[in-house]
């Protein structure tokens, strides 16, 4: 974790302690420029609780200033096999409750729960960073929408996404379905949620949702060539650049062409100026 010292971006979060993370089962480390969150209960799969979303908020709260590329990967044979099977269960997993326990909760204060929930994956997409999802195996519902989350995806040659929550007869609300409609469109994303089917890694190349396939043994150094790519970019350009490609979805032409001369006053001035 970075120093005590060090700003963090908003300038008031407190640091997540290594002690408090390891509780929850992620591993956090920050190399440089380079951040790495680690979801680290493989004897689960690396489900996921409400106390794993708490901790990733929190990550991005504190992020270090310095740190330009996010990484997000897990331990052992799966990325993450989705929402730990004990939040089904009328006990749901301790001190953390259940789905059970939400269903009771009023309309205000069922839409907090799953707001917070949905700050562990938002942070991913900040226009200072560029997030990659190095994924293995398992990538299933939450796990899926954690990677979908990302920027990138570089994935592992047994990779295995599958949107899961509707087979479950819930809908996804980790912040995926957008994400995966912008990358395979409506017709593809219905199809993959709605049959709640594999996509191996073939597929999920040929469609879009992986940048690259490698063997299992190569992943790590797949990302980390991918990693020092883009630490390679003029930072403040890089910053720019991604926001004017989130924006530009949703903006005409002529409104994006006016965002790029803004960004790019920006730029010359402060190069040149």
């Amino acid at each position: 974790m970075a120093e005590a010292q060090e700003q963090q971006r908003g300038g008031y979060a407190e640091n997540v302690s290594a002690a408090e993370l390891a509780e929850v089962g992620i591993r956090f480390e920050v190399d440089g420029e380079i951040a790495t969150i680690t979801l680290d209960r493989p004897d689960k799969r690396n489900a996921q609780t409400f106390a794993t979303w708490s901790a990733l908020a929190r990550i991005g709260e504190s992020l270090p200033e310095r740190v330009r590329v996010v990484v997000v990967k897990g331990e052992g044979p799966s990325f993450s096999a989705g929402i730990d099977l004990r939040m089904f269960t009328p006990e749901g997993v301790p001190g953390q409750g259940s789905f059970a326990s939400a269903a009771k909760a009023d309309d205000t204060s069922f839409d907090q729960l799953v707001d917070q929930a949905q700050q562990a994956f938002l942070w991913l997409r900040r226009p200072e960073i560029v997030s990659i999802a190095a994924v293995q195996g398992h990538a299933i519902g939450a796990g899926f929408q954690l990677a979908l989350a990302c920027d990138l995806r570089v994935v592992a040659d047994d990779v295995k996404f599958c949107m899961k929550e509707p087979a479950l007869g819930l809908v996804p609300d980790l912040t995926g379905t957008k994400p995966l409609v912008e990358l395979v469109g409506p017709a593809k994303a219905i199809d993959i949620c709605l049959t709640a089917r594999v996509v191996h890694a073939d597929e999920a190349l040929r469609i879009g949702l992986a940048e690259r396939v490698v063997a299992r043994d190569d992943l790590a150094a797949a990302v980390a060539e991918k990693a020092a790519e883009l630490l390679s970019t003029n930072r403040d350009a890089a910053v720019a650049t991604k926001r004017l490609l989130q924006g530009a979805r949703g903006r005409t032409l002529e409104e994006q062409c006016a965002a790029e001369r803004a960004e790019q006053a920006t730029r010359v001035r402060a190069l040149f100026g």
